[in-house]
């Protein structure tokens, strides 16, 4: 299993919200490319990026600094957060980024989705976030009328490769991660699933490499010194 350590971004600073609430925002660098060089010390080869802002704009106010951390870092990188045409999309790939997420306008624009996978194939992901067992959109600030397990179905069906699922209700809460949904959707599907929200303990990285998931997002834990990164990547890799 692979670990994703995050940057979530917001004017280009390295940022956490707890639950999706940008209310609730807690800065931990201003410097974001040293914290990727850190993740890279500690043994990553994988990293995860959000773009918070472009996630309720539709914009990319920190396509630089995805750029840097992915040059600096040379990491396989994924980026989500706003990205709604397919102009964004390649923007990013031409720009050297491994693999481009799409929330929510895989919810609200199937042509887009479909013509994204048509085009780009695995370098396309869909951020599934979960709440209450519905989908979420617009930076988790609206929930929507699809049922979480239904959409991955149809995503499947669209040969989407690679799904990053979110439950909301754990993230940032560092309350441990909903082993029972991953375990469920690993059961039920064959792509690449991605757990994000409440990896907090060397136990929820065992669990959750035992499920034979193909990743796991590392958040909070990481800058509260809860987790230690690099035991936790030899662990998701035994």
């Amino acid at each position: 299993m692979f670990l994703f350590p995050a940057i979530d971004l917001f004017a280009h600073k390295a940022v956490r919200l707890y639950k999706g609430d940008y209310a609730q925002m807690t800065v931990y660098s201003d410097r974001p490319v040293e914290v990727a060089a850190d993740f890279v010390r500690c043994g990553a080869s994988h990293i995860h990026l959000v773009d918070l802002e472009g996630a309720k704009s539709g914009e990319t106010p920190n396509f630089d600094t995805v750029c840097a951390i992915k040059k600096a870092s040379g990491c396989f990188c994924e980026v989500g957060g706003g990205v709604r045409s397919l102009e964004v999309v390649e923007r990013y790939l031409s720009a050297g980024l491994d693999r481009v997420i799409l929330g929510t306008a895989a919810v609200k624009d199937a042509d887009f989705l479909r013509r994204a996978v048509a085009e780009y194939g695995d370098k396309i992901a869909v951020g599934v976030d979960i709440k209450d067992g519905y989908v979420a959109v617009r930076g988790w600030t609206e929930k929507s009328a699809l049922d979480a397990f239904d959409f991955c179905r149809t995503l499947e069906g669209l040969g989407v490769r690679t799904v990053i699922c979110t439950d909301i209700s754990k993230d940032g809460a560092m309350r441990g991660t909903n082993r029972e949904l991953y375990g469920k959707l690993s059961e039920t599907f064959g792509m690449q699933i991605v757990a994000s929200g409440g990896v907090s303990s060397m136990d929820d990285v065992k669990h959750l490499r035992d499920l034979n998931l193909y990743g796991a997002i590392i958040g909070k834990a990481y800058y509260t010194g809860a987790l230690d990164l690099k035991q936790a990547i030899s662990e998701a890799e035994r």
